[in-house]
């Protein structure tokens, strides 16, 4: 991408530079003499400062999530004084677009980035147009730059590229009449993902910013493991390589550009000992208080690199991790659905080009509900929205309460067996598939069902766009054959394996039943002779047939095992199955309930 569309925000920020720039200067002329050490000038008049302030606002895992989150994932945990949580509703670009340009103000040198997921797993205000309203918004908001995330390959490399690029869907055309579809006027980052072909990158690597002499790089990636969270579709004929050897080798090459100041987007995070937004991960010292494949990364990426922008977990957090020559580098995250955002000011020196990295700062914000909403992004939404309410307002079926999916923490989820149960009705019959078992992945269930009404459609009643949002990947299912000795290893492969640090619990269909031992290690933790179906102890040398999206089908998750099925055969969507399971059990007088959550008895 040119230069250009960074020159505009840059001149749209002009009179604030000018303004930021004089205030410098007088700061400077009055400074002690301890301050004036650090802005030696030359000559007579006022010293040159020696250093700038360059403010870092960053998020990440939007998800296309224009309007706010619903339910439960509409909450960030906030520490309050006395020690104890609060849950405070954030979220939506209409507060996103308002936070970010409160805190631009009075900040002459100011960027916007963002490490991975934009977009992919969105509502279906985004999801139903092919995320162009969320890069509609993202462009509106001025964000300077982003790494690609794992979501950003859902649809192919072929889609990502038109995501940048420009011009209307291949298949479905343009949304709205008289209008092409733009693209991003900022540039994803796809430094790690290359053609097999060709071994060139996807997207560009890297990008410099620029302003008034300050020169900030910026590399991003997206997680190595990529493939195994992707259809195989979606990550055809590419690529996807380390993240350590990726980033040195273009920290590397931008330092030999003169580019001194560099700041990594990394689309992969870490686990925070609290889910609170404000915890301090540095106590009680620096970086004792996160986990997660991050902590690795950050400490084996090149000192060149000065800050880590990181994602994909969903976490936020904004503490330091030592890097390889020993000294502390701050890493940061801001939550899921843009709901936070970080706030980091790096310290630049104007005569080594470099940031004075003791003096960089971070803290986390939550996207307060309680401000004023931005009236572009507000006219956005209302705009999209009247050409999705034909489709997003259907009826699809009626809960007597909240079924939690992303809100809830427990390795069996309620809506997982609702999710479960409607793969398993839809393909139980002969001529469907004959499945007798269904299995879900939990990273598939992206948000709530929630009671309270969202718009006109009245409490308890679930709209196509509410259950869009559920299960936005559209995903076809797959009845297979598997062994139950097969069957036992999917599920030890939840907890052993890749999936070992961070189990993925899969979500059973009704009359599938075993025990899972959190107090043993690895494929132990699977009681073997509790795993029943309908009642029965599983037989290993046994043929079941097994239901299950085609991500999971390929092996995904960590689960190769999925992959090994025979006959298969290729079923409805996951969407229209789980739609057709709300309309056959639900109606306005006997709603459906939260299911109970019994079918995986957990020893912790």
């Amino acid at each position: 991408m040119s230069a250009t569309p960074q020159k505009n925000r840059a001149a749209r920020r002009v009179l604030a530079a000018v303004a930021g720039l004089a205030t410098l200067g007088a700061l400077a002329a009055a400074a002690p003499a301890a301050a004036g050490a650090q802005n030696q000038g030359h000559g007579h008049g006022h010293p040159k400062p020696r250093t700038v302030d360059v403010q870092l606002l960053s998020f990440n895992d939007l998800h296309g999530n224009l309007e706010p989150p619903a339910g439960s994932a509409g909450n960030v945990n906030e520490i309050q004084a006395d020690g104890t949580v609060k849950a405070v509703p954030a979220g939506g670009v209409e507060y996103l677009a308002s936070s970010l340009r409160t805190a631009r103000k009075g900040n002459p040198y100011s960027i916007t980035a963002a490490a991975g997921d934009m977009v992919g797993a969105s509502p279906l205000l985004s999801g139903l147009f092919h995320d162009e309203p969320t890069v509609e918004a993202l462009n509106k908001i001025d964000l300077d730059v982003s790494a690609v995330g794992n979501h950003e390959f859902d649809e192919g490399s072929a889609e990502l590229t038109r995501l940048q690029k420009g011009g209307c869907h291949p298949t479905e055309g343009c949304f709205e009449k008289g209008k092409k579809f733009k693209g991003a006027d900022f540039p994803y980052l796809a430094a790690n993902a290359t053609y097999e072909k060709t071994g060139k990158p996807v997207l560009k690597p890297y990008t410099v910013w620029k302003k008034n002499g300050v020169k900030v790089g910026f590399i991003g990636v997206t997680l190595e493991g990529t493939p195994n969270i992707v259809t195989a579709e979606g990550v055809k004929g590419l690529k996807f390589h380390d993240e350590i050897e990726t980033v040195n080798k273009y920290a590397k090459e931008l330092d030999r550009q003169g580019v001194k100041s560099i700041v990594a987007l990394i689309h992969e995070g870490g686990a925070p000992a609290s889910d609170s937004y404000n915890y301090n991960c540095d106590s009680p010292g620096p970086g004792d208080g996160i986990s997660g494949p991050i902590v690795e990364i950050a400490k084996g990426i090149t000192p060149k690199v000065d800050a880590l922008v990181t994602g994909h977990t969903h976490q936020a957090y904004a503490c330091t991790v030592p890097d390889p020559a020993g000294n502390d580098r701050m890493v940061t995250s801001a939550s899921s659905f843009g709901k936070v955002y970080t706030d980091t000011t790096l310290t630049y020196d104007l005569r080594t080009k470099d940031i004075v990295r003791t003096s960089v700062k971070s803290a986390n914000h939550v996207v307060s509900r309680n401000q004023a909403k931005a009236q572009d992004m507000t006219d956005l939404i209302a705009r999209w929205n009247k050409t999705a309410a034909p489709i997003a307002g259907a009826p699809q079926g009626f809960i007597s309460a909240d079924i939690n999916g992303r809100g809830s923490t427990a390795p069996e989820k309620p809506l997982g067996n609702v999710i479960a149960d409607a793969q398993l009705a839809g393909l139980a019959p002969a001529d469907k598939g004959g499945a007798q078992v269904a299995f879900m992945n939990p990273g598939g269930i992206r948000s709530d069902l929630v009671y309270a009404a969202s718009g006109s459609e009245g409490d308890g009643v679930v709209t196509y766009g509410e259950a869009f949002t559920v299960q936005p990947f559209t995903n076809m299912m797959n009845v297979v054959d598997l062994t139950g000795a097969q069957l036992l290893t999917a599920l030890q492969q939840q907890v052993s394996g890749v999936n070992e640090a961070s189990p993925k619990i899969l979500q059973v269909s009704k009359g599938f039943t075993y025990t899972l031992d959190m107090t043993k290690t690895g494929a132990a933790r699977i009681v073997t002779d509790s795993v029943k179906l309908d009642g029965a102890a599983l037989d290993p040398a046994k043929t079941y047939r097994v239901a299950m999206n085609e991500f999971l089908g390929g092996g995904g998750d960590g689960f190769p095992v999925l992959g090994q099925g025979a006959n298969k055969l290729v079923g409805a969507s996951d969407l229209d199955l789980f739609n057709a399971y709300l309309a056959a059990n639900s109606t306005a007088t006997a709603p459906l309930a939260p299911p109970a959550t019994d079918r995986i008895t957990v020893i912790k």
